[in-house]
């Protein structure tokens, strides 16, 4: 069972509150009564969501002091911003406080690159400053509002009449819902950790990228397509054209080299840590194509 904060627990602050996942928290938090000081580098468009409370504003790259003066007096911060800021967040925040913060399943990843070095950083500063606290690492997420992960790959699959993938697709993917990551960054501020930890989250169902095609053709209204196997070099050259195609959702060299290894995890640790039992796969396009 889920356990969220309690509102007699204290506010929390909400790094990267205006954001997808940060939204999306601050929105759970407040819909359970649970204070929400939202960090953020510009008001504007925090009150743009329309949510309540008033944001303190500080850049996680600026001067340390804007940074330290946001968190004085936290007890709870949860950071949504990528992984390579927490260093900046342990320098700011009171001693004694806890933190949540999301890192990505891309530091498995066999091509290191600048956002899989950052998670491994960021998880390395926790665990080498002996905080309590908590680096959850989601697999790809999809479901929130204006992401462009599944809606990018059934608006590509809408102007082909088949689905190429390097080496077939048969590599395994794990996509996490939103709802999951959201309901995990819960259930982490609801629990008191001893010390650093890290854990992986990922979504109820792991299976190969051309059946998640497939699966999102089908939930998306699409006729089926066949899968086209391309080896990964072709398809990575043919990327850089397709970007000069107006209109076409492009698809980046490291993202197709991404998809010959696999995504998939165990998620025990996930449920039992937190008590979270994500949704399958079916369940979570479903929720976002009728959304």
């Amino acid at each position: 069972m889920t356990h969220s904060p309690a509102p007699g627990d204290g506010p929390v602050h909400v790094i990267g509150a205006s954001g997808r996942s940060g939204l999306a928290l601050c929105r759970a938090l407040l819909g359970q009564g649970v204070p929400v000081i939202p960090v953020v580098r510009d008001a504007t468009r925090w009150a743009a969501t329309g949510l309540p409370g008033a944001p303190v504003l500080a850049d996680l790259t600026g001067p340390p002091e804007a940074l330290r003066r946001a968190l004085a007096g936290a007890t709870r911060v949860a950071s949504t911003a990528h992984a390579r800021h927490v260093p900046a967040l342990l320098a700011a925040m009171p001693e004694g406080a806890t933190l949540v913060c999301l890192g990505s399943t891309r530091k498995f990843t066999r091509w290191p690159d600048a956002h899989g070095n950052g998670v491994l950083a960021g998880e390395a500063a926790l665990r080498e400053s002996g905080r309590n606290g908590v680096i959850l690492h989601p697999t790809m997420i999809y479901g929130a509002q204006g992401e462009n992960n599944v809606r990018r790959l059934a608006a590509l699959l809408r102007r082909l009449p088949l689905t190429p993938l390097p080496g077939g697709g048969h590599a395994l993917v794990q996509p996490i819902h939103q709802d999951d990551v959201t309901r995990s960054v819960l259930a982490a501020l609801a629990r008191p950790w001893d010390g650093p930890h890290a854990l992986v989250i990922a979504g109820g169902t792991a299976l190969s990228y051309r059946d998640f095609a497939a699966m999102v053709v089908r939930l998306s209204g699409l006729r089926p397509r066949p899968v086209l196997p391309v080896p990964a070099a072709a398809m990575m050259a043919a990327a850089w054209v397709t970007r000069m195609v107006p209109g076409l959702p492009s698809v980046g060299t490291a993202e197709i080299r991404r998809l010959l290894e696999d995504k998939a995890f165990e998620i025990a640790p996930m449920e039992r840590e937190l008590g979270v039992v994500p949704i399958g796969l079916e369940e979570g396009l479903s929720r976002l194509f009728r959304s």
